[in-house]
């Protein structure tokens, strides 16, 4: 419940503004309800009563009527824009909630951001996002109109009709109806946790058959995949099961409280009318206000039935949400070198303009090195103009360092899109970029910028979508860059083209790569050889 609260106060944050302006529709939802029917009631009954002592004609019929039409136009555009605003407010609060997720996975290190890649992590993280748009929607806003409307009716009750009545519509729906909400959300805290996670294991089920079905019909286990998914789907069903259960039977126990709260108002009434207190038509008031206070109460169960998803999705992304990055903004220091590591031979410097190649056999910690350069891996080993790279907001590190990995993402769209991600560059600069990776007479035979991509580059061979990658690098014209086998899978011809282009494009920078082959390019002046 901690990580839950603190997840609502959060969302609630977001937009403040809008959160309030919402609550306050749907308390006046509430409350006009509430008044509607009471004054249906005791309209009805005091014409019926005017009616029977023969002075029907008159009675003024038209201002409570008046009142009647008032009430139930407004309730309804009332109701209108708190669908609208609270929706809206919540709307925003996810939207600001993926911000600060996104900007605490900017500041993970690489091996946080590689988990991110599996469908698992991916569909988890939306799927509990998703999960918390009812934390505001069905449980703080309806449950905090729900107490104010009962304080509000509270006093005009005690007020117009008597205070005993109010007691007994209060006290009766405050302590028996959260007796029964606390009650629906014990037994439903563990089936709605099982729910979701069944779920989540169901659906990544169906997405690993379907993608590695050519590999399981082969190995002949695709009838077992099947039977496990639907023993997944059986243990989610259940879980499904359990929840309606608890949750109709809440709604069993809600109705015998809402006419017993009624019958008891009507009682009430009854003995202040016995003990003259009030007339026949105010001691039924309480009774028709009995009845209205049921709409603040009934939508609760379903917000408190899903608690235990809520609670689920609250706790994994609170374990998120310290990553977000708050180093204070500094700008390295004036005197310093632009670079310099402490390497196993002894410490090096490096200073703007300068072309080095990294060497060494495989998985001796060249990209590993690369990544503690570019601040995706902790390292005391790395100094970036006198400072580590931990020491610097991420924006201004991103400045400074750039980096080519490996694996390179690209998204679905067009070569524009994707090359729009490092910032807003004239079409004159992403053509030069592009020239210099040798990838633009490649797109000018496509549809140029505006070349459909699929999915992860899907439509570019290995070596163009590497390159593209490179010329979003180079629009950012960063300080240090930073190539991790930038001539993998090239020719001879245009890797040269390439390690040329780059280093003419920026001059001024300090550019590093790891080379397999190619490390004595006469680009490269200096070489790192590192050894296990």
């Amino acid at each position: 419940m901690r990580h839950l609260l603190s997840i609502a106060i959060l969302l609630v944050n977001a937009d403040r503004w809008a959160m309030a302006r919402g609550a306050l529709l749907a308390v006046t939802v509430l409350v006009m309800g509430a008044a509607l029917l009471g004054l249906s009631g005791w309209f009805i009954t005091a014409t019926g009563l005017a009616g029977l002592a023969g002075i029907g004609i008159a009675f003024d019929v038209f201002r409570p009527s008046a009142g009647v039409r008032f009430l139930a136009l407004g309730r309804a555009a009332a109701r209108y824009g708190e669908r609208l605003l609270t929706h809206d407010a919540t709307l925003r609060a996810l939207a600001a909630l993926r911000v600060v997720l996104l900007r605490g996975f900017a500041r993970s290190d690489a091996r946080e951001l590689s988990k991110l890649r599996g469908e698992g992590a991916l569909t988890r993280i939306v799927s509990d996002v998703d999960a918390l748009d009812g934390v505001v929607l069905r449980l703080i806003l309806p449950l905090g109109a729900a107490i104010l409307t009962h304080v509000l009716v509270f006093a005009v009750l005690g007020l117009i009709v008597g205070w005993s009545v109010a007691v007994v519509i209060a006290g009766l729906y405050l302590s028996f109806g959260l007796a029964i909400l606390l009650r629906l959300g014990r037994r439903t805290v563990a089936p709605a946790s099982e729910a979701e996670t069944q779920g989540q294991h169901l659906r990544r089920g169906v997405i690993d058959m379907i993608r590695d079905r050519e590999a399981l019909i082969v190995a002949a286990v695709l009838k077992s995949k099947e039977d496990r998914l639907r023993q997944i789907d059986g243990a989610a069903r259940e879980a499904a099961r359990q929840l309606d259960r608890a949750e109709r039977m809440s709604g069993f126990w809600m109705s015998l409280l809402i006419a017993g709260v009624a019958m008891s108002a009507f009682l009430m009434g009854a003995a202040l009318l016995d003990a003259g207190s009030v007339g026949p038509a105010k001691a039924v008031i309480g009774l028709f206000v009995a009845l209205a206070l049921a709409e603040a109460l009934l939508p609760l169960r379903r917000g408190v039935s899903e608690l235990g998803r809520m609670s689920g999705a609250a706790a994994r992304i609170s374990n998120l949400l310290p990553r977000i990055d708050q180093t204070e903004n500094r700008y390295g220091q004036v005197d310093a070198p632009l670079l310099s590591l402490r390497l196993p031979g002894g410490e090096r410097e490096f200073r703007a303009g300068e072309t080095v190649a990294l060497t060494g056999p495989s998985g001796v910690g060249k990209s590993m090195l690369l990544m503690q350069i570019a601040g995706l891996l902790p390292t005391s080993e790395v100094m970036v103009k006198g400072l580590r790279p931990d020491d610097y907001a991420d924006d201004t590190l991103r400045g400074i360092v750039s980096m080519l990995p490996q694996r390179s993402s690209l998204i679905a769209g067009t070569v524009r899109d994707n090359l729009s991600l490092s910032g807003d560059f004239t079409d004159a600069e992403v053509w030069n970029a592009l020239q210099t990776v040798v990838l633009a007479d490649a797109l000018i035979k496509r549809d140029g910028l505006d070349t459909k991509l699929g999915e992860g580059g899907a439509g570019l061979s290995g070596g163009q979508s590497r390159r593209l990658a490179l010329a979003r690098n180079l629009l950012k014209r960063s300080e240090i860059l930073l190539l991790d086998e930038p001539t993998e899978g090239l020719d001879a011809e245009t890797a040269d083209a390439v390690i040329q282009g780059v280093r003419a494009a920026l001059p001024d920078a300090l550019i590093m790569a790891t080379m397999h082959s190619g490390a004595n390019h006469s680009v490269f002046k200096k070489t790192i050889e590192l050894s296990a």
